[in-house]
């Protein structure tokens, strides 16, 4: 375990296994370092592979004593409802309380794939709906709904859990909905400081006018963080190679968001060098292939939508993040290990007024 004098910062975060991995084992060193360095929160983000949210959950929360632990994220329509409220009280048990359940919409390709229902909306806030009802000790009986029919559905009627729901969100209607029925949000990587600012605004508005006090619902962003000492490889992948595989992906989407010249993400898009590539950039890209990207399609101003330079450059970076309305900062796509100089920066500029964050990353108090 980590020394118990350790500082912790809540209103930081790191990713567990960012990325690629092959070894889920890994997550292991690196909650205990996290946890060491000072970091808050560890985020734990689930791919179809070696990285069950689940599994890593309790792996991080058997091996810590105060680092909070996020799915970030997890779709509601992979598991029956039962099953992830399950899953969610029992992370939430063993971490004594540092455990929040994050849902996003994921990939409607994916899902087409899988044999999967598409994800809207009202499906998410129906099943948050079931979710906090089971974790009240309530039954939830004949329910028809957006999320499905459920004759019968029970935990424990004993139950009185306080698990908080993260929404991973981007477009305004993901916002809104946030804003209207989450306990916190997480951001996307790759968003210029007046697109944090206007998203913050778009949650805030919709917790409002849903009767709830803007100010509870817990903000995250996410600043891909590559700090200097990072190699010239690592840190193509890490900048360039995650931007263009978001750009593969749902770059439409990313690009109206930050209001950035949709021409350029047009020549990005039908390049033959991209419309060819065989995988996703971040996974397969050679130093060649991601040089070439940021030569040819990837304007500096894209990328400079993140944290690079020194450690100070970095802390101040989350600084800017703070300071366009985020309550927290998720330190993305770097292992502790990377973001140790980055944590010990930022601890020599920080705000003592932060340390009034709560430890679980879903909870503003």
């Amino acid at each position: 375990m980590s020394p118990a004098t350790t500082t912790q910062y809540p209103e930081l975060a790191g990713y567990g296994l960012a990325g690629h991995t092959e070894s889920p084992r890994d997550v292991v060193a690196e909650a205990r370092l996290a946890e060491e360095i000072g970091l808050g929160s560890l985020f734990l983000s689930e791919r179809f592979n070696v990285k069950d949210a689940g599994v890593m959950a309790g792996a991080v929360a058997g091996v810590t004593d105060r680092l909070g632990i996020a799915t970030a994220a997890t779709n509601h329509v992979t598991r029956h409802p039962l099953v992830t409220a399950t899953m969610a009280t029992t992370a939430h048990r063993m971490s004594e309380g540092r455990y929040a359940l994050g849902l996003g919409r994921g990939f409607d390709v994916l899902f087409d794939l899988m044999g999967l229902p598409r994800i809207t909306g009202a499906q998410m806030e129906d099943a948050i709906g079931i979710y906090r009802r089971l974790w009240r000790g309530e039954s939830v009986v004949g329910h028809e709904g957006p999320a499905g029919s459920y004759p019968y559905l029970n935990q424990d009627s004993s139950f009185d859990e306080r698990i908080p729901v993260l929404m991973m969100a981007i477009g305004d209607r993901s916002l809104e909905l946030a804003g209207r029925v989450a306990d916190g949000v997480v951001l996307h990587t790759f968003l210029t400081d007046e697109a944090l600012a206007r998203m913050v605004r778009v949650v805030r508005g919709s917790a409002e006018r849903a009767g709830r006090d803007p100010a509870s619902v817990r903000i995250w962003s996410v600043l891909a963080t590559v700090e200097d000492s990072i190699g010239e490889q690592a840190r193509l992948r890490k900048l360039v190679g995650r931007l263009a595989t978001y750009l593969q992906g749902y770059g439409q989407v990313l690009v109206r968001a930050n209001g950035w010249d949709e021409e350029v993400f047009r020549r990005f898009r039908e390049d033959p060098f991209v419309t060819g590539y065989g995988g996703a950039f971040d996974a397969v890209g050679t130093t060649e292939d991601l040089q070439q990207l940021a030569d040819r399609l990837l304007p500096e101003e894209w990328l400079a939508a993140s944290a690079t330079g020194s450690a100070q450059q970095c802390a101040s970076r989350i600084q800017d993040q703070l300071d366009a309305g985020a309550d927290s900062v998720v330190l993305h796509g770097a292992t502790p290990t990377e973001l140790r100089p980055v944590v010990e920066a930022w601890a020599r500029q920080r705000s003592a007024d932060l340390d009034a964050l709560p430890a679980n990353p879903g909870w503003m108090a």
